[in-house]
């Protein structure tokens, strides 16, 4: 999560991204003290038997009622510094990520997780 409201970051760093992958179709960043709204449609990436990837996850991102993501293919990890890539496996935890924010606090609340 990253604090892009009225910020010229890069494109595809900010928020509502899939960072380094995909830019936001639109900035729907809520000025500092508002909260943000999130909803992620998030389809895993599936792999053969053999572990090699048979489809790419993909995923749609409302923020703050805005679509900034629309059934986008993830093409692998997001690392910092080379190309992503997909490693096979299975379940795994959830990661959120403050970006090393400097404000007070980055807090996360109503966090809420539905199979499909």
């Amino acid at each position: 999560m990253l604090d892009n409201y009225n910020n010229k970051t890069y494109v595809n760093g900010q928020a509502g991204s899939i960072y380094k992958q995909t830019a936001p179709l639109k900035n729907a960043m809520r000025p500092p003290g508002d909260w943000n709204v999130y909803d992620v449609i998030y389809t895993a990436p599936r792999f053969k038997e053999d572990s090699s990837l048979f489809s790419p996850a993909k995923v749609t991102v409302i923020h703050n009622g805005v679509v900034v993501q629309n059934n986008t293919t993830i093409t692998g990890n997001t690392p910092y510094i080379g190309l992503p890539k997909y490693k096979y496996h299975g379940k795994g935890p959830i990661k959120l990520q403050d970006h090393g924010d400097p404000s007070p606090a980055i807090s996360f609340r109503n966090i809420w997780i539905r199979e499909l």
